[in-house]
């Protein structure tokens, strides 16, 4: 409420003679238990005034009273001014800000920021770590373009490496020549499995070795197995053919079942990088390090930078071999992101247990003078767990994507069917809506929280009608809707005589969410957009179940209620849809 800031301003000034910064007038929402909407805190202004803060508070009241049409009343608790605005000004802001088609629609800022998310190996299927990384990105990507951003999905796929060549090794010694299609079997699945196979056979040949008399670790060594892979990722660095081929073919399958689980997730990308392409990218950085002093060459010829006077470690960035690290390639993607883009920021979404690589990784090109630098920002978040005994995985260690969903597209069907919610729906009409539903749970479930927090994630839990919970804001999507359909909104052309404090209380979230999405954009957290949609869901019900809307007293008090509830509906479909969730029209 700018007008109530400025209004503030001026009266210290008339008052007490004094210029004050906008930045100086404390906002905030009245507490339930006072009369008002909005609160001054009017203890910063008695030094000017020299009188107590309910007397300062009291002049202040009167000057804004006196200046502004839309504040109706006041009152003074302690040092508290308590502002009440007037019925008129609640009822414009739904009419003419609210209802407008640009309400909450930032126009373009200018500036363009890669979102890189997702991040897949291709050695097995997506599971529950990277259930939460994709909703956060897509969600993180979602808000930014609402809060006027140009944004790029990108998405790094980790697709070369010892581990891509166990996946291939195993299948080419136990496949059988099985393809998804001989299967029927999702191709990241089939290519997990072998991954899987590989490391049970590995495991077999390590203990009969150690059986033989070789230590541990040296079995881990010589085991046939690991040879032959390290033999193959040989091969594949010096561009083989027939592993060339194996690789593109067994990747190929993995990528089909990718874009099936994406699809599911409703996750999407702009722009895909591929390790394979960018591992080599990092070695002319690292000579223009060496050229400049920022690395040093140790004297078996691999390449460091100390970093200790930063409270860090002097860190690796080529091997003595010449081969490069991580932090090798990541330093030469990030060059290719930017020379890609000109991006004024860089949002890398991954695990908490990288954050000692990307502090290290961000310290190296801004000493290396890179510009574009301090637009670099790791979103990190923290992992999920299931409770014990909840869900199986496939093959009983990670829980994989495709699981987690049919679990919950499950949950989310006896749950809804408990509640006889679907009785007159098609076979078709259900399955769309057990799957929206167990979608918005999850998505829900793991997006309400700070990104940086470590969650536990119960799906029963998750698709409670009545909790804190996504079905719940959808299912009072569809409330609102149901009321919609049974009337027809034809405007109001005077004002209500009054308006119930459920009614103003639900305008004064509605004109919120613009600050809302501009809060979310800058901390990059859905949590606030999730909360919202939460608390303006529970306001509605609250609205809902105090005040008749089809049957209300008159034809005006029952198209303001509609013109409400309409507004309620799409700002809470727009806020659900910013955390990548549907709402359905009716469940």
């Amino acid at each position: 409420m700018n007008f109530i800031t400025d209004a503030a301003v001026k009266a210290v000034k008339t008052l007490y003679q004094t210029d004050i910064n906008p930045f100086d007038v404390s906002l905030q929402e009245t507490r339930k238990e006072f009369e008002g909407q909005v609160t001054i805190v009017t203890f910063p202004f008695t030094r000017f005034s020299k009188k107590s803060p309910e007397q300062t508070g009291a002049e202040i009241g009167e000057y804004l009273k006196n200046e502004l049409s839309e504040v109706s009343t006041f009152n003074v608790i302690k040092g508290f001014l308590n502002i009440s605005i007037s019925n008129s000004y609640w009822i414009d802001q739904l009419n003419n800000v609210i209802a407008s088609n640009d309400f909450a629609v930032s126009k373009p800022n200018g500036k363009k920021v890669m979102v890189e998310y997702s991040s897949p190996n291709t050695n097995k299927p997506l599971h529950l770590g990277h259930v939460r990384n994709n909703l956060l990105g897509y969600s993180v990507t979602q808000i930014l373009e609402a809060a006027g951003y140009e944004v790029i999905k990108a998405n790094l796929v980790n697709d070369r490496g010892i581990h891509i060549c166990k996946s291939m090794l195993a299948w080419q010694k136990f496949g059988n020549g099985e393809t998804p299609e001989s299967t029927g079997e999702k191709g990241d699945h089939l290519v997990g499995k072998y991954y899987v196979i590989f490391d049970k056979e590995y495991k077999k040949q390590i203990d009969e070795l150690k059986l033989a008399g070789q230590s541990e670790e040296d079995a881990k060594k010589n085991a046939p197995l690991i040879k032959e892979a390290q033999e193959m990722l040989l091969k594949w660095e010096a561009g083989d053919d027939k592993v060339i081929d194996l690789w593109q073919t067994m990747n190929g399958w993995v990528y089909g079942g990718f874009a099936e689980t994406y699809e599911k997730m409703g996750v999407a990308f702009d722009q895909y990088y591929y390790e394979s392409n960018t591992y080599l990218l990092g070695k002319d950085i690292v000579e223009e390090g060496l050229a400049s002093g920022v690395f040093f060459k140790k004297d078996d010829g691999s390449v460091w930078i100390d970093l200790t006077n930063e409270g860090l470690d002097q860190k690796l960035v080529l091997r003595a071999d010449g081969t490069s690290v991580y932090i090798t390639q990541d330093m030469g993607t990030a060059q290719l992101k930017y020379d890609d883009y000109h991006m004024d920021e860089s949002i890398y979404v991954v695990g908490n247990e990288q954050d000692y690589h990307f502090k290290v990784l961000f310290l190296i090109l801004q000493k290396l003078g890179k510009s574009w630098a301090k637009g670099l920002y790791h979103l990190s978040y923290g992992m999920v767990d299931l409770p014990s005994g909840k869900m199986k995985s496939r093959e009983g260690t990670v829980v994989d994507a495709d699981d987690l969903i049919a679990e919950m597209e499950a949950t989310a069907k006896e749950q809804t069917e408990a509640l006889g919610k679907t009785n007159d729906f098609s076979e078709e009409e259900k399955e769309e809506l057990y799957h929206i539903i167990g979608m918005g749970a999850l998505k829900y479930f793991l997006l309400k929280v700070d990104p940086k927090k470590r969650l536990l994630f119960d799906p029963n839990e998750s698709v409670d009608f009545q909790g804190h919970t996504g079905p719940f804001i959808q299912y009072t999507h569809a409330r609102i809707k149901s009321v919609l359909n049974r009337a027809t909104i034809t405007g109001i052309d005077a004002e209500p005589s009054d308006l119930a404090s459920e009614e103003r209380d639900l305008i004064l979230l509605l004109t919120q969410f613009p600050d809302i999405i501009k809060q979310a954009a800058t901390a990059y957290n859905p949590g606030l957009v999730a909360n919202y949609a939460y608390e303006l869901a529970k306001n509605y019900n609250k609205f809902y179940h105090e005040h008749s809307i089809l049957q209300a007293e008159d034809e005006l008090i029952k198209q303001f209620r509609l013109q409400l509830s309409a507004a309620s509906a799409k700002v809470i479909s727009r806020a659900m849809g910013l955390l990548g969730i549907l709402v359905p029209e009716r469940m």
